[in-house]
């Protein structure tokens, strides 16, 4: 079987991407694939891999990455417009930051009225004629969707009409409603709210966790020295209330180490603004983690009474040690307390620190035993098993 999968990126992480390799804009498709998967970025290549592990030809598309677009474009005869520079690109889309924090408490009920009006993102005309021709060429007997923003319905049932491919949906967040997702013949979440939501609007949805990639561990460099007590990998936004008040209450008491975006959505008085390291990607994220005594999470809000991130999968995956907050289902996931350790609220997660700090030895069985459980259990090779047993392949 032929399997496709569709991505996009944050294009904060291309411009980083682009910048770290001078002239890779204008290189070759193959060698812009290489280097965006070698950065571990995201879920990189991870599905495809492990599809080609099961023994079929996989591969993946960024349906957003105008520079590898129009390298496939010219490799294939197709004439594209030039595109920006990296940065020029991420300096087009910028939002300023008085604007992300006029318009933060009104973000839920904006977000539905932004995908109406055509402001969330999507391809233009000429990006959607290089994808229709890039499916055409790969010659999919199945497609995995994990950006149905960008790849909305419309641009869904085109693609659909090219071999009648199965066609696969992967989404975290809650759908907009009055979308016609017939075109979906699966759509997977790992959140149950989004499948519930997906079923109410009469379409197939199953639930499907995040996952990790164990290979990942023979390509990483040294683990680093643990030098940071408490560190945070993660965005910080309107939809995460809970995670701000709990690091702005860490922040207060310990020497935070917050890597992410959105700081500019906080005001200027928030405690995390002196925490702040940047932003990581990939690599650099994963040694983030590995050089953290402990690493916390907070889930975004509307993940509710649910544990499921993709945090969870790479903190432990590493072997770090993670202080998570608690949810009903964490037990299905991880052993509280023996595989990770979870808070309840924020006075319980300042005193956990302080008790796994002041234990090492506590501390690194419960980072070894995570990390054990991912591997074991939260592999994307066993997601990849799990897609193909509910699109009827395996």
């Amino acid at each position: 079987m032929r399997v496709l999968i569709l991505n996009a990126d944050y294009q904060r992480f291309l411009a980083w991407l682009y910048r770290r390799h001078p002239g890779l804009d204008g290189a070759p498709y193959d060698a812009q694939m290489a280097a965006r998967n070698a950065s571990l970025f995201g879920v990189a290549n991870f599905y495809s891999r492990n599809f080609a592990a099961a023994g079929h030809v996989a591969a993946d598309i960024h349906v957003n990455n105008l520079w590898m677009r129009a390298a496939w474009a010219r490799e294939h005869g197709l004439t594209v417009e030039q595109p920006p520079s990296p940065d020029a690109a991420v300096q087009r889309q910028a939002i300023p930051g008085w604007l992300l924090r006029a318009v933060a408490p009104f973000k839920p009920v904006l977000r539905p009225l932004a995908r109406k009006v055509g402001l969330s993102p999507r391809l233009d005309a000429e990006a959607e004629k290089v994808l229709l021709a890039q499916i055409e060429d790969f010659k999919p007997d199945l497609i995995l969707n994990q950006d149905l923003f960008h790849v909305e319905t419309r641009l869904a049932r085109r693609i659909k009409q090219i071999g009648r491919p199965i066609l696969l949906g992967q989404v975290g967040v809650v759908p907009s409603r009055g979308e016609d997702w017939s075109v979906y013949d699966l759509l997977l979440s790992q959140i149950s709210a989004v499948v519930d939501s997906f079923r109410a609007q009469g379409a197939r949805s199953e639930m499907i966790h995040l996952a990790f990639e164990p290979g990942i561990l023979d390509v990483l460099p040294p683990r680093p020295e643990r030098n940071i007590d408490v560190s945070f990998v993660g965005a910080i936004s309107a939809d995460h209330q809970q995670r701000v008040a709990q690091l702005e209450a860490v922040a207060r008491k310990y020497d935070l180490k917050l890597y992410g975006s959105g700081l500019d959505s906080l005001p200027a008085s928030s405690p995390l603004h002196r925490c702040y390291q940047g932003e990581v990607w990939g690599v650099e994220m994963y040694q983030a983690l590995r050089a953290s005594r402990v690493t916390l999470n907070s889930h975004i809000d509307m993940a509710g009474r649910e544990a499921g991130n993709a945090r969870l999968f790479e903190a432990t995956g590493v072997g770090t040690f993670l202080l998570t907050d608690y949810k009903d289902n964490l037990h299905t996931l991880f052993d509280d307390g023996r595989e990770v350790a979870a808070w309840r609220s924020v006075d319980d997660c300042l005193g956990l620190i302080d008790r796994y700090l002041a234990n090492e030895d506590e501390r690194r069985a419960i980072a070894a035993a995570g990390q054990a459980r991912t591997l074991s259990t939260h592999t994307f090779r066993q997601r990849i098993d799990h897609i193909l047993r509910l699109a009827g392949q395996n």
